[in-house]
């Protein structure tokens, strides 16, 4: 149990967290001020570097039983935070207006519990994983060969969900984020000068066939079997210039499916489509692959676990809201474990994540580390 002291120096912990974000990939002080802390709460084994700047904690019981984790994120945005809270962003362009500091804090508070009272069997295992907001984080983490020593048998997650009630919990088993990926797409041709147009190969008729072409792969519709979704996020043709008849466009759209196979089923459609197109236009083509995150599923049995516990500490809880059609990489770990997602809410009228002005309510810490202990002690027991 947390006393008003832990909620207290948590609550000052995580004000700091907020006030120094690093944006995926580069969360090396971030990893260290979390390993430091950890460090305090003696855990069995503390791991370093996991899939680039990832950290665990885990606490062993000594007795056979299966391995636990909980997973919080820690990377920020590249987003400049608005808000004249004392504990602001002090780094220039960036900011945790994603809640992860929030995340990361309900781990720790769950660490501190599981310090005091120890599982009778199997481990805890605390996973601060790096990247999560470009994908490529969770990917790394079971990729690295020291995962294996911690691999997952259940994985848990909470994230902060505006738009949902104060602590009321949305969740269910099956999907709960979409899969997705970014697509780049360059069209390479001749520039010109633009007197005389024909001197060179331009890709503007091109992306003025694609542009549409594009949009029609998938038009959204209900969270089901069938959806798809793409979205033209940006593009580009030639220079801003008045003088030089175009020769390189890029297209950039991003591909959704409820399902990992409809994702790759939507880009193999896309990879023709851009295929047929170029060679019509006498253009050479590419396309790259940014942020995939795979479809995030909950486990009936991980879901029913998480259920039974809320239930237990009369946290409210129901499917309001989920599906969604954003993407969160947690789903990875699902692929080795019986994971689940839940969705905890800040209030109906609380400010969206990845807006200017949002900051973690901290009062969800020790609703979300009370979920976690409650899951570990079902699973676990209490020595």
């Amino acid at each position: 149990m947390l006393t008003n002291s832990d909620i207290e120096e948590l609550t000052a912990f995580r004000r700091a967290l907020h006030q120094y974000p690093e944006v995926s990939g580069e969360e090396a002080e971030t990893a260290r001020t979390i390993a430091a802390e950890l460090k305090t709460l003696a855990p069995t084994r503390i791991l370093t570097g996991l899939g680039g700047h990832g950290v665990a904690a885990v606490f062993d019981s000594g007795t056979p039983g299966p391995t636990v984790l909980f997973r919080a994120e820690l990377d920020g945005l590249p987003i400049p935070e608005e808000h004249d809270i004392p504990w602001a962003s002090k780094v220039s362009g960036k900011s945790h207006v994603c809640g992860h500091d929030g995340h990361m804090t309900m781990l720790l508070a769950l660490g501190r519990m599981i310090s005091r009272r120890p599982v009778a069997k199997g481990r805890v295992v605390l996973m601060f994983q790096p990247a999560e907001e470009d994908g490529s984080g969770a990917k790394a983490v079971v990729a690295d060969p020291a995962y294996d020593e911690i691999a997952a048998d259940w994985a848990f997650a909470i994230h902060v969900e505006p738009g949902q009630p104060f602590g009321q919990v949305s969740s269910g088993p099956g999907l709960i984020n979409c899969a997705s990926q970014g697509m780049a797409i360059t069209l390479t041709g001749k520039t010109a000068h633009a007197a005389d147009p024909e001197d060179g190969t331009s890709p503007a008729l091109a992306v003025a066939q694609l542009l549409p072409a594009i949009d029609a792969l998938g038009v959204g519709g209900p969270l089901d079997e069938r959806f798809r979704l793409v979205t033209l996020t940006h593009t580009r043709i030639g220079e801003p210039t008045f003088g030089i008849a175009p020769g390189e466009a890029v297209i950039y759209t991003t591909l959704r499916s409820t399902h990992d196979a409809g994702l790759a089923e939507i880009e193999a459609e896309l990879r023709t489509l851009v295929d047929d197109v170029a060679a019509a236009h006498g253009l050479k083509h590419s396309l790259e692959i940014f942020d995939h995150f795979a479809a995030s599923i909950n486990a009936p049995d991980a879901y029913e676990v998480a259920r039974a516990a809320m239930e237990a500490l009369g946290v409210s809880h129901g499917d309001e809201g989920v599906p969604m059609r954003a993407s969160e990489d947690f789903g990875i770990f699902g692929h080795g474990a019986k994971a689940a997602m839940l969705c905890l809410g800040p209030g109906k009228d609380y400010a969206a994540l990845h807006n200017p002005d949002y900051d973690f309510p901290d009062d969800l810490i020790p609703i979300g580390a009370g979920i976690f202990e409650r899951i570990a002690r079902d699973l676990l027991g209490a020595a």
